[in-house]
């Protein structure tokens, strides 16, 4: 499903066209290091051509791309550009920032005993850079001057709610919590040049944990709502560096729904009453579901959001241009993209104590 805002800037600046952004979760991730990239390359991927097209149909200025194995030579950003380029949807300005995914701590982080899995590194992940998020602008990206949170020690985040165990002693352990990042994957305030020397439109990018696969010490659950909190707290002025700028849109992947299923709600309703965003009661996507999850029996949920700061007026309301298809198998429909009005998605495997993929894109106009 892809919904879409309507927005003017709450100054004299124009933008006309209006600039869309979206959020995506590409579910391209692969099981090895290197593969994403060759099938890239190959062109032949009917997943890759499939999102691809769906990409074009989307037709945003700013995509922020969740699921995309990455590398530290920027190698397969590099040849995702090029890929969709030649599929019709060019981008200029491409920020691939690396993952936490399996970053080795060299402790246990799960308490499970054991080291060296996949749940000990410091963002879950098969690999170093699976499941990374790429920013794609047709605006300049200003990377001198990107604010990163992605090392970020959960332990430093004001307030922050750690896990414990039932004697009251630090989960898994007090060492643990001296190198665990709190974001699984990552989060940063990216500054985009706006047309015109109108100044510029921050992305605050992010990708949630899974407040799921934990125990009764609610780790995940713990991390999911303290990766939200982050925002709010950035938002504050309470959490250094503040983020500078009147024009700014948070948006990515919170992995929790506002009513139904586990989690800590408390730091998704924090952002969605937050006074610098517009409130959830205006909201044009509001209870509108972006991924279907029925294969877990669980059926349709909404986890990721764009929160558009209150400097955006909303100039008209949310609708719903495409719709998930059913689930089955590991690509879209036959490999095909998906008809106007659909976004036909199909769940791949994925590994246990990783969260499904969204199916679905939001999309906001600003102008």
């Amino acid at each position: 499903m892809v919904l879409v805002w309507a927005a003017a800037w709450a100054s004299a600046i124009r933008a006309d066209p209006p600039l869309r952004l979206a959020t995506y979760h590409s579910d391209a991730a692969r099981q090895g290091p290197g593969l994403l990239l060759h099938a890239i390359v190959q062109g032949k991927d009917p997943q890759l051509q499939a999102l691809a097209q769906v990409v074009a149909l989307l037709d945003a200025d700013v995509l922020l791309l969740h699921d995309i194995d990455l590398d530290a030579g920027g190698a397969t950003a590099a040849a995702l550009g090029r890929f969709l380029a030649q599929n019709g949807a060019p981008y200029a300005h491409i920020l691939a920032p690396m993952p936490n995914a399996d970053v080795p701590s060299g402790l246990d982080l799960n308490g499970d005993g054991r080291l060296g899995r996949a749940n000990d590194a410091l963002g879950y992940g098969a690999f170093r850079g699976q499941g990374g998020m790429v920013l794609l602008s047709r605006l300049p990206i200003i990377s001198e001057e990107l604010i990163d949170f992605t090392g970020l020690l959960w332990r430093d985040l004001p307030g922050a709610s750690l896990p414990k165990r039932s004697d009251g002693t630090a989960f898994p352990s007090a060492a643990a919590l001296e190198v665990q990042p709190l974001s699984a994957v990552g989060a940063g305030a990216v500054p985009l040049r706006l047309p015109g020397g109108a100044g510029r439109l921050w992305v605050m990018a992010f990708h949630a944990s899974p407040p799921v696969f934990d125990g009764p010490e609610d780790r995940n659950g713990r991390r999911n709502a303290d990766e939200l909190h982050l925002w709010a707290q950035a938002l504050d002025g309470t959490l250094a560096p503040a983020l500078p700028g009147q024009y700014f849109a948070l948006m990515g992947v919170t992995n929790i729904d506002p009513l139904l299923g586990e989690g800590r709600r408390d730091g998704l309703q924090r952002l969605a009453q937050h006074p610098r965003l517009h409130p959830d009661a205006q909201s044009p996507h509001l209870g509108l579901p972006t991924v279907d999850w029925s294969g877990l029996g669980l059926g349709l949920r909404q986890a990721s959001r764009i929160f558009p700061a209150r400097s955006l007026q909303l100039r008209g309301g949310g609708r719903d241009v495409a719709r998930p298809a059913k689930p089955q198998g590991s690509y879209f429909r036959q490999g095909q993209p998906p008809p106007p009005r659909m976004a036909g998605y199909r769940h791949s495997p994925r590994p246990a104590g990783h969260a499904p993929a969204a199916s679905c894109a939001k999309l906001i106009a600003v102008s």
